[in-house]
């Protein structure tokens, strides 16, 4: 039976709901009722250049991140080759990387100055003209970037679902001729190919709501002419009409993520059948599986590491001055406080859809989902205009009525920098909660109401005490997305309180590569934090 929720529970929830939808009704409203007149410009102009490089962008990381992500997993999943074991955890790593930190470290080596070209012109003699190298600051470079951060969303989940399938398809593919590649082309992809989609669309999000590399890359995106509308030309109206077109597309990639994940619950419901055992790889084959799985991981992760250490040790940037320790001061703030205000969000929404169902409970948990799948400059816009008006509202009534200047109540605080970072992360923490309250049977709910129990006591004693592991585990996560996320708190920030990713991309920005690689470091190392739970459970699941 249900617990009836408490009043002021839902209305909590429900407050939690309306908040993510706040940036997405006001950039709309700012958007159809903004001047036209920059966008006019910008169609004439830019405009069909920002759609165009999104796209391809979109398209590349796409590509690339399911040929390796579906690759590396079908080969560590259903293969046996020498270090596998360690290549099945080391392929996740690569998510302690913001994709722009990876595009500062290739910079250094990669660049026209880099150690790569200065070595190839002293070996060959050769002047800069006489030579063509790849151009990293480019669209496809900044695709590369994007793609060796957000590949593990795709092995993840495929990995997942090779796992979960029956061996009874495979071994009958094989038994009537065909190859293990025709095996796998006709059976095993098609039955992953809910989660490989899933995956997809996920680092397809992530991309469009890039703005760190894309910007350092020089790379005129949707993401940069948002930032560049509000900042440089002081454009609200254009900034809300560039932030509605990515908004409409990012919530159709999130409608299409979610059709994708409903398909892979169906597909994967059923027990499997029998086991499939690894083949064992020999030879050439071993060692071009192993070559095929480390070169993600060299590139996603080791040799950045390398690179970047390297760096950090050429420059003159002190991680133990008082200026950093004001940066990493103002970073923990941030995030700790956007990380407790979203979990408290998360768990009152969930709590309140299992005490008492309903349609407006489980609507509350989609609009709150909603914000993942915007970009951290369009809920910067969506905030800011609203709340700015609001700021010039009172400001006038006060002046007016009492002669008192409030100034800027809102705009420019660090609340409504939580709130934003709140909307952009509130479905990480709750599908992190959510999925130890699927755990807990509902008899210990029913036991507890029959005892007497009121929903806060199930609140206080039930809820909390058992899923402590997830609140951690979505506390930690959101705490490190907070960490890195430097759209939004470049347009939302206080006056004068940086953090290490604002320090990190400026000093990017004025070519002090040296200099950025020292928050970048404490950035990846902080990343590296959920990673290792991920990894642990994965070495549990796996034994």
């Amino acid at each position: 039976m249900s617990v009836p929720a408490p009043r002021g529970l839902r209305g909590a929830a429900f407050l939690f709901g309306l908040l993510a939808l706040i940036p997405i009704l006001a950039v709309t409203v700012a958007a159809l009722f903004g001047d036209f007149d920059t966008v006019r410009k910008l169609a004439d102009t830019v405009l069909w250049r920002y759609t165009w490089t999104t796209l391809v962008l979109v398209i590349l990381v796409a590509a690339g991140s399911a040929i390796i992500g579906t690759g590396t997993a079908w080969l560590v999943t259903m293969t046996e080759f020498r270090g596998r074991k360690w290549l099945e955890i080391a392929l996740a790593l690569p998510f302690a990387f913001p994709a722009y930190v990876l595009a500062y470290a290739y910079t250094d080596v990669l660049d026209h100055p880099g150690v790569v070209q200065t070595t190839l012109r002293e070996i060959t003699g050769w002047g800069p003209r006489d030579y063509w190298f790849p151009e990293i600051r480019s669209l496809g470079g900044a695709a590369l970037m994007l793609t060796l951060v957000l590949y593990p969303y795709v092995y993840l989940l495929a990995r997942a679902a090779f796992l979960q399938q029956s061996a009874t398809s495979y071994l009958a593919a094989r038994s009537l001729g065909r190859t293990a590649w025709g095996a796998f082309m006709t059976t095993s992809l098609p039955l992953a190919r809910p989660a490989i989609v899933g995956g997809v669309l996920l680092a397809v999000m992530e991309t469009i709501a890039d703005f760190g590399t894309v910007s350092f890359f020089a790379v005129q995106t949707f993401a940069t002419g948002i930032y560049r509308s509000w900042i440089s030309f002081a454009d609200r109206g254009a900034a809300a009409q560039l932030a509605l077109c990515l908004l409409a597309f990012a919530l159709f990639i999130a409608l299409l993520e979610r059709i994708q994940r409903g398909r892979a619950r169906q597909e994967n419901s059923a027990r499997r059948q029998e086991v499939l055992s690894r083949v064992q790889l020999t030879g050439g084959n071993a060692r071009w599986a192993g070559i095929a799985c480390m070169v993600p991981v060299l590139l996603g992760f080791v040799l950045p590491v390398i690179i970047l250490a390297s760096m950090a040790m050429r420059s003159e940037q002190n991680l133990f001055s008082v200026r950093y320790l004001l940066f990493l001061q103002n970073s923990l703030t941030f995030a700790s406080a956007a990380a407790v205000v979203t979990v408290i969000g998360a768990v009152l929404i969930a709590v309140s859809h299992r005490m008492a169902p309903s349609r407006l409970t489980s609507l509350t948990g989609h609009v709150a989902r909603v914000g993942y799948a915007v970009p951290g400059g369009v809920i910067a816009v969506g905030l800011m205009v609203p709340f700015a008006a609001l700021d010039n509202a009172i400001d006038a009534f006060a002046e007016a009525r009492f002669g008192l200047d409030t100034g800027l109540l809102f705009t420019g605080s660090i609340w409504l920098l939580v709130a934003a970072y709140t909307i952009r992360f509130l479905a990480a923490a709750l599908n992190g909660y959510e999925a130890g309250l699927t755990q807990l049977p509902r008899n210990l709910d029913n036991a507890a109401r029959t005892l007497g129990a009121r929903p806060a006591s199930l609140l206080g004693r039930l809820y909390i005490p058992a899923l402590l592991p997830f609140l951690g585990t979505s506390l930690l996560i959101v705490f490190v997305d907070v960490m890195k996320e430097l759209p939004a708190t470049l347009i939302m920030r206080p006056f004068n309180m940086d953090t290490l990713a604002i320090q990190a991309h400026r000093l990017a920005a004025d070519e002090r590569l040296e200099g950025a690689a020292v928050p970048s470091l404490v950035l990846v190392g902080i990343g590296l934090l959920p990673v290792i739970l991920l990894c642990r459970s994965m070495g549990r699941r796996r034994s």
